[in-house]
Order: C-alpha cells, then structure tokens, then sequence
C-alpha cells in the first residue's frame, strides 16, 4: 500500500523549493523527492565552472533549507514514474507515494542536443553542479597540458549556444584567459587561448532588446571572444564544430548551451507535451484534465496574462512555486484557484568583468555596463539560498574581482574530466 502525503513535490529546484516552503509554513504535510539532496543555483553554473565561486555558495543542503518546518519531509531519491491521474509517484526501488490533495512535479529540465551528430558524445553541457565541475575540472587540464607543451599546444574553445548561457560562460572563459591565466601559466599561454562562441540565429541573447544584443555582441568581441552567428551546427567532433554553411572550426573543448527540453520522467508521464517535450499547464498552473496536478518551472509551459510564454528563468519558475502552493491551500479551504500573476522583473545577463546587460521591469528598462553590473550582483546575491551562501559568494566576487585570480579549485584527474556522462538530469 502506498504511502499518503497531502502533497508530495517532485524537484527541488526553484519552483519546487517555493512550493514546499510555503506549504511547510501552513502545516501541510509534504513530501519533497529529489534525486540530489541540495538545492542548486543553475545561474551561477558558469561561474563554478571557471571557479569564481565554489560548490558551498551554489548548493545548499535540501534538509538545511526545512530544518524548522517539521511538515516536510525531505527524501533523497531518483522518482522513476509519475502517475498523474492517481498522483502518485515511484521510486527506482519500487516505493509508491500517493497525495491526497495535490502533486507538484517541478523536477527541471535536461539539455537538448537536437540529434546533432556527436553533441551527446562530445560536448559539455552546464546545467549541474556535477556538469560545471567536470567542466571546470576540463579546462585546468587542458590549461596544464597547453603550459607544459613544449610544441607550443593552443587552447581552444567552443561554446554552443549564444542565449544568456551561453553569451555569460563565454565571456567568464575570455576573463579568466585576459586576468586570470596570464598571473598563474607561463606569460605566453593566454596568446594561446581563444573562445568562440555559436549559434544558428544571428545575433546574441535572443529575447532581448536589439541594443542589448549589440552591447553584448561589441563587449564579447572587445574580450576576444570570435563570434560565429547564424550557421547551425550539423555536428560536434572530438576537434571541433562542422557547420551548416560548410565552415569548420577546432575546439579542444565544446560547451552544449544550446537549449533544454523535458526529460524521461515527463516524457513517459503521459500528459500532454508542448513546446520542447514540456507540458502546456492552464493559467492556475494546473494540467488540463488531471485535477490536482501542477507542473512548475523548467518542466512546463508557462503563459502570462497576455498569453505570451515565460521563458525558463528562475524568477518564473519561484514564482510559480509560490503560486502553486497558494492554490492548493485555497483548494483546502474550500476557495477556488486563481490565473498565475507573474510579476515580470524583466532578464539580465552577465557578459563579463563590469560589463552586464539588464532590462528591468515590464516595460524593458535598459541598463548596462557597470550600472547593470552592480544589479545583476545584487539581484543574484538576494536570490541565493541561504545566508552563508550569500556571505560566501560576496567575499568570493569581491576577491575575484580585486585579485584577478581564483581562490577555488576543482578535485579530480583529468581521466575523470574527459567522460561525459549524458543521462536524464532533471532533480527527480
């Protein structure tokens, strides 16, 4: 027989953090099933990855987080089934949960590599701590191996991918080429190095203004990052790229940041799937036809009042947690659900040292340079989990930024850093 919750959440992402977090303070009786037990910061990968920050400041403990709401009880555990209609869940193990008022299933994303030839054998995607420290890990051994070639080896890298990903992991990677390498390799390595960075459509973070794009696109270029724009890729080697267009271009390293889509869990669920394999919810962030499902974050297709589709950013995917859990108390009282109201803070993106694009509100109001800067640091900073996470990550930046070097360093042989492991990777 299976185990009962009043609501079981599956993911501990953003959304799925939110959720239970308000739920705990009610008193309900929750269960949150994550196959990692911390919650991680996905927008600041990149920075783990080029070791601005460390794993302390990104991940926290998922049991740290509800040590003071008794209600939740928090489970390590990959789910291996979602059963929508009888909202249940199942464990690889066989366990079965059911909930009795609502399930939440929040469990993320998987990068998409769109079938092309050798992306999933080759490439390095970013979207987990375990992903940004093997990558992390790949580009001290290619730097190693570049200081000590006597054949004077270059480095080169590739980045797929020219989203806000994409656009903030390229330009880290040409900081830490122009401050960083020059202070700790030989003085002619840097000379050595290059980033390129990627992508079918011609311009850089697509979704935001055409000013934004063309700061982006001069300030990456100023850090010498070669733009290549509007080929698609039709196949990664273990060299490098072949393009559409017919151009190639070496790469000891290629960085997947190409896009997400729905992993297994959701693809065997049996909802309905939409854009990117991810379920298309109703405006109360339920799934048409399942009555008391909800699927939140990078797991669905979100619209706002004005039926446009949120993108998948953490601010939609907290907020729709929030929005769930006020639901399914509504639901308990007796009170109807109500429509998503999304407050849009706008996007911004980090482009490299002092230099950030920002468009706030609404309305897109358009910061950048250093003014955009200093509101992506504040804003990311607030987001963080945790108080000491938030200390760490501080004293991180500032010292990153005084020092032109790096106080974090990756464990692991270069062995270890060369295989690349693609499964499902969604938190479930």
């Amino acid at each position: 027989m299976a185990e009962t919750y009043e609501v079981i959440v599956v993911g501990g992402g953003f959304a799925g953090i939110e959720a239970a977090t308000k739920l705990g303070r009610a008193g309900v009786r929750t269960l949150l099933v994550d196959v990692h037990g911390y919650h991680q910061f996905q927008p600041l990968l990149y920075q783990l990855a080029t070791a601005q920050i460390g794993v302390s400041e990104l991940a926290r403990p998922l049991r740290s987080i509800f040590r003071r709401q008794p209600s939740v009880r928090v489970l390590t555990a990959r789910v291996a089934a979602v059963d929508p209609g009888r909202r249940t869940i199942t464990l690889t193990d066989g366990t079965v949960y059911e909930a009795d008022d609502a399930l939440i299933v929040a469990c993320g994303a998987e990068a998409n590599f769109f079938d092309t030839p050798g992306a999933r054998e080759n490439a390095y995607p970013l979207y987990s701590a375990t992903d940004a420290t093997r990558l992390g890990s790949k580009l001290v051994a290619l730097l190693d191996q570049a200081d000590k070639d006597t054949e004077q080896k270059s480095m080169n890298v590739a980045v797929v991918g020219a989203g806000p990903t994409g656009v903030e992991t390229a330009g880290a990677i040409a900081d830490a080429i122009n401050y960083v390498v020059p202070k700790l390799f030989a003085g002619d390595l840097a000379k050595r190095c290059s980033v390129a960075l990627v992508d079918m459509v011609d311009r850089t973070l697509g979704g935001f203004s055409k000013k934004s794009q063309a700061y982006a696109a001069s300030r990456l270029v100023e850090r010498g990052v070669r733009l290549k724009l509007g080929s698609a890729v039709t196949e990664v080697r273990e060299d490098g790229l072949s393009f559409a267009d017919g151009a190639t271009m070496d790469a000891d390293l290629v960085i997947w940041a190409g896009g997400l889509k729905a992993g297994k869990l959701l693809r065997e669920s049996g909802m309905p799937q939409g854009r990117g394999g991810r379920i298309d919810v109703a405006k109360d962030l339920t799934v048409p036809g399942y009555e008391g499902v909800y699927v939140l974050g990078d797991a669905a297709n979100i619209t706002d009042d004005r039926d446009e589709r949120l993108p998948q950013l953490g601010s939609v995917a907290k907020q729709s947690g929030g929005w769930a859990a006020r639901n399914i108390l509504a639901q308990r009282a007796g009170r109807p659900t109500e429509p998503f109201g999304y407050k849009d803070r706008g996007y911004m993106a980090m482009i490299g040292r002092g230099s950030a694009v920002a468009e706030l509100g609404r309305g897109r109001r358009l910061v950048r340079g250093p003014a955009a800067f200093l509101v992506w640091l504040a804003v990311h900073l607030a987001l963080l989990s945790g108080v000491s996470q938030k200390v760490r990550a501080l004293v991180s930046w500032i010292f990153a930024y005084l020092s032109h070097s790096r106080q974090h360093v990756f464990v692991g042989s270069p062995e270890q850093a060369d295989v690349v492991e693609h499964t499902d990777r969604p938190a479930a």
